[in-house]
Formats: C-alpha cells, sequence, structure tokens
C-alpha cells in the first residue's frame, strides 16, 4: 500500500474509533472513501462490508455490491466470494446462480477456502452448473485440504455416503474427526455414532458416549439422546471413563 494512501487509510480508523481526532463515522467513511477511490482493492472491500454490515454507514446493499464489484475486479478473493453470494441471494443486484458462481469460480481458483467450498455445494446441488458429484468432491477437498472446517465434514458425509467417491467410513471417521476438532457440533455427533455402529474404527461404546456427550454439551440434543441410550448398555465405571475422556477432549479442544 503507498504511503499516501497508507496515511489516508490510518485516518479513516482515527475517526471510526476516535483516536486522537473525535470520533466522527461520516468522516471515515470519507477518508475510506477517498482510498477506494484511488482503486486500492483491500479499501473497496473494506468499504463494501460497511454498507453490508450498515457499519458507520446507512446499510445498503447495493453500494456494498458496488464495492465488492470494484474490488473483486482487482482479483480480492474475499471481495469475489462476497460478490457471489450476493448473486446467489439476490441482495444488491438481481438474484443469478450463474454469475454467483462465476464469481465463487474466480475466488476458489486463488484457493480461497471457503469459496472452493461453496462452489463445491454448486455443482453438488446443480446450482448456476450442471450437476456433477465428481466436480462437487474435487472442490470440497480442496477446502478441506486447507483446513476448513465445514468442508471437511461435508467430504465426511460424501465418504460416508458414497457419493461421488467409493463409500469408505474409514475415510468418512477421518475428515469427522478434523471437523470435530474444529468445534463442528454435527461431526462431533457423527463421530459418536460411527463408534456405536462400528463404522469406519472398532466399535467402542465408551468413544461413542464421549463424542456424543460433547456434541450434546455443545447444543446437539441428537447427541444428548445417543449418550442416554449407550449408558444402557455401559458399566458405571465405563460411564465414568468416557465422561473423563470427553472432559479431557474438551478441555484440549476450547
Amino acid at each position: 500500500m503507498p504511503q499516501l494512501i497508507l496515511i489516508l487509510f490510518i485516518l479513516g480508523f482515527m475517526y471510526t474509533n476516535g483516536q486522537s481526532v473525535s470520533q466522527d463515522d461520516k468522516e471515515a467513511v470519507t477518508w475510506f472513501g477517498k482510498i477506494a477511490g484511488q482503486g486500492e482493492a483491500f479499501v473497496q472491500y473494506t468499504l463494501g462490508v460497511m454498507y453490508y454490515k450498515g457499519q458507520f454507514v446507512a446499510q445498503d446493499d447495493r453500494e456494498a455490491v458496488k464495492w465488492f464489484r470494484k474490488a473483486a475486479e482487482q482479483g480480492h478473493a474475499q471481495a469475489q466470494t462476497d460478490l457471489g453470494w450476493s448473486y446467489l441471494d439476490g441482495q444488491g443486484v438481481a438474484q443469478d446462480d450463474k454469475e454467483a458462481v462465476k464469481w465463487f469460480r474466480k475466488a476458489a481458483e486463488q484457493g480461497h477456502a471457503p469459496a472452493q467450498s461453496r462452489l463445491g455445494w454448486s455443482y453438488l446441488d446443480g446450482q448456476g452448473v450442471a450437476q456433477d458429484d465428481k466436480e462437487a468432491v474435487k472442490w470440497f477437498r480442496k477446502a478441506a485440504e486447507q483446513e476448513y472446517a465445514p468442508a471437511q465434514f461435508k467430504l465426511g458425509l460424501i465418504y460416508a455416503n458414497g457419493q461421488g467417491v467409493a463409500q469408505d467410513d474409514r475415510e468418512a471417521v477421518a475428515w469427522f474427526r478434523k471437523a470435530a476438532e474444529q468445534k463442528i457440533v454435527l461431526a462431533q455427533f457423527q463421530l459418536g455414532l460411527m463408534y456405536a455402529n462400528g463404522q469406519g474404527v472398532a466399535q467402542d461404546l465408551i468413544q461413542a458416549h464421549k463424542f456424543s456427550n460433547i456434541a450434546g454439551a455443545n447444543g446437539n440434543n441428537l447427541g444428548r439422546i445417543n449418550k442416554d441410550v449407550l449408558e444402557l448398555k455401559m458399566t458405571p465405571d465405563q460411564i465414568a471413563e468416557a465422561k473423563k475422556l470427553a472432559r479431557e477432549w474438551m478441555e484440549t479442544h476450547k
């Protein structure tokens, strides 16, 4: 970022936060607008977010789209993704699945994991593109390999169901575990089921109780129910061990 633009950017944030100057939202937006007008993609995107959320300005979807587009056309991946969502949801623009896919793809090809995952959903549902399970898997995998937890969970479901890939419970468990460690509650619940049924892992009621308990503690009612059902098949010592393991796991994965 050139020095003059950096100075203007700092001034904008000073007015936003009231640092060394009186807090003044309109003045802040004025300075950000000056920078955005110079073609600085990050600031254009930031201004788009301000209009999208109604931060420091009146909420305005069309104005948000205007600034997202300016940044997106310069290759700003997050702006491309948000522009894709604008078209997908019809916010600030006419709803257009194909245009949404176009922008998701631009961001995905830059390695932007949320866009890769969303492109996977587009192929899975045939939304804006021809339905293609294998292409969906390709994009979910790219996002999952970047540790994007929602894609990891979806890839687990894909392997569990054999959709676009050979059905493989072990692979499903591996991806559920990765997502569970990133606090995807449904992945925690799925792990509990896999251990309870011996799918992809050796059947283990203690581990099944542990993950069901973890999911339940994180708000999943089915996890609580599964934990209670499992306890009918377990000894008091097994239940105590499972609860201990759940506490340790939750402490490790805060």
